[in-house]
């Protein structure tokens, strides 16, 4: 029987693709040659999807876009038996350059397995890591993590091994409180920048990367109990995880005693209600514990006094999902992708005016021109980029002078950008960037969590002073007034909500004074 392969991703399933497996099952029935349907992960190829995937004896031969319309005369060209005389044939799918010249090392398995099976994980190298991790100590765990140098994938960057040596090393002993000695891993999976996808695809393609990932951060730090915080906005991840979860505590992975060990790690998923300001990390704990997510003073730190009190671990998807290489393969073998201090690789995602957008896994260093020709194809528009915006809403514009900088954390923050989560949106040259500086300061109005009153009452402000400059009233006064008001946000916000809204603006303004200088209103004599 043939196995043939239809993503369950949430962008697969928003371009039909139940309706296309359906298709494929029932026409493949009809002409008597049953399938074995088998509802993948993507690949990360978003323009390709629906990307069906058949299995032949030279490998996957991979066909798409495909619609529920298409399959039945790809069945007569004999797709199942893997013929490549479609239109729609891309060839096989480890050769199309797009995916064979990336540097999978979290997302390997993405788009190859059956995200919930467990047979599927063990053959392709789950829970080494894992079994690995359980015969060590705590120590040599965290020393492991320390070498690699990986650094948190969620937009701060920080290293986590020193973060989870913090955790290790500290008191849980909290007399009066219910979670008196307890330390937990807290997931931050509330991925709410606008053009990433990277923690989504991961978590619907390779869940249980995750679960692994988090089950070694407890025996690392001596947590026993964990928690994915995941965005509500995000439903069929949240029901792939769930099953994930169910099947690898059925199988002895989590529980009382994680494969037989006697070390105990519970983990469970929990919904964020919609509120941007929940991926600060001490925001998501206000909201782990039922209260409204607002940012907390720090210190204390969340590694001394993060979820109810305790020491936690909170880190990334992405971040999580990295251990099991790690502990796998050997720190070294990390570290010798990227460059100066930012190792190993980074899931770029590309997005908003780009001709073939998706999901790009390299070491750090690549350039932002070899994201956006030799991957994205450009623009899908087909007019001239004009700007980029990397690391989401509070990240800064780029213009074309900038993109041949290597894309790693300290080189890219020189000049003025920020890799962050990794998210990449691409504008073409009819974007208006006087526009766009007022819509960072109007999404920073709107998602602030009105705890301090740079962010609170600087955004609305700001959102009025960039409509002067727009309009030409007094615009050198109100450009002086903008930059001091940027200046009191950067310096005087609790988070990094309201501190780097200034970066979109400031960079619109340096990089495209053009769009603030409209002509002034010309007035009209009236007559009679």
């Amino acid at each position: 029987m043939t196995t043939v392969y239809v993503p369950r991703d949430t962008t697969a399933l928003a371009l039909e693709a139940d309706a296309v497996a359906e298709r494929l099952q029932t026409g493949a029935a009809h002409r008597g040659q049953p399938v074995d349907l088998v509802r993948n992960g993507s690949r990360g190829l978003f323009w390709l999807e629906p990307l069906v995937e058949v299995d032949t004896p030279d490998g996957r031969m991979a066909y798409g876009p495909v619609t529920p319309d298409d399959v039945p005369g790809l069945l007569d060209a004999g797709m199942l038996g893997g013929q490549p005389d479609h239109p729609l044939c891309q060839g096989l799918t480890e050769s199309i350059p797009y995916l064979r010249d990336q540097q999978r090392l979290t997302f390997a398995r993405t788009g190859v397995i059956d995200p919930v099976s467990l047979e599927d994980y063990r053959a392709s190298g789950g829970w080494q890591g894992l079994e690995e991790a359980l015969a060590m100590t705590p120590e040599a765990i965290v020393a492991a993590v320390t070498e690699s140098g990986l650094r948190g994938r969620g937009g701060a960057a920080f290293p986590a091994g020193t973060k989870w040596r913090t955790v290790l090393e500290a008191d849980p002993e909290r007399p009066g409180s219910h979670w008196s000695g307890q330390k937990f891993i807290a997931c931050n999976a509330d991925e709410g920048d606008a053009g990433t996808f990277a923690d989504r695809m991961l978590m619907e393609g390779d869940p249980y990367c995750l679960i692994e990932g988090m089950v070694i951060a407890g025996l690392a730090v001596g947590a026993t109990r964990g928690f994915i915080y995941l965005r509500s906005e995000y439903p069929n991840a949240a029901g792939i995880l769930n099953e994930a979860l169910q099947r690898a505590e059925s199988a002895g992975y989590l529980g009382d005693s994680v494969c037989g060990s006697g070390r105990a790690f519970h983990l469970s998923v929990r919904l964020g209600a919609g509120a941007y300001i929940c991926g600060e990390e001490t925001s998501m704990l206000d909201s782990l514990e039922g209260k409204r997510g607002m940012v907390r003073v720090k210190p204390p730190l969340p590694a001394h006094r993060g979820l109810f009190g305790q020491p936690t671990v909170i880190n990334n998807v992405l971040t999580l999902a990295s251990v099991p290489f790690i502990l796998r393969e050997g720190a070294r073998s990390y570290a010798d992708y990227g460059m100066g201090r930012s190792r190993g690789t980074q899931p770029f995602q590309l997005a908003g005016n780009i001709s073939r957008g998706g999901l790009v896994e390299l070491a750090f260093g690549v350039t932002l021109r070899t994201l956006l020709e030799d991957f994205g194809g450009g623009t899908a528009s087909g007019a001239r980029m004009r700007a980029v915006q990397v690391g989401g809403p509070l990240g800064s514009y780029l213009p074309e002078s900038h993109w041949d900088e290597p894309m790693d954390y300290e080189g890219f923050s020189e000049v003025g950008g920020m890799i962050g989560h990794g998210g990449i949106v691409v504008f073409d040259e009819s974007v208006d960037m006087a526009a766009q500086a007022r819509f960072a300061m109007h999404f920073c109005e709107d998602e602030s969590c009105g705890k301090c009153t740079p962010c609170r009452i600087g955004a609305v402000r700001g959102v009025e002073v960039i409509d002067r400059i727009i309009a030409n009233q007094e615009r050198d006064a109100n450009l002086t007034l903008l930059d001091d008001l940027c200046e009191t946000m950067e310096q005087g916000s609790l988070c990094a909500m309201g501190g780097m809204t200034p970066n979109p603006v400031r960079s619109a303004l340096q990089h495209f004074p053009e769009d603030f200088q409209r002509p002034a209103p010309t007035a009209h004599a009236g007559g009679g």
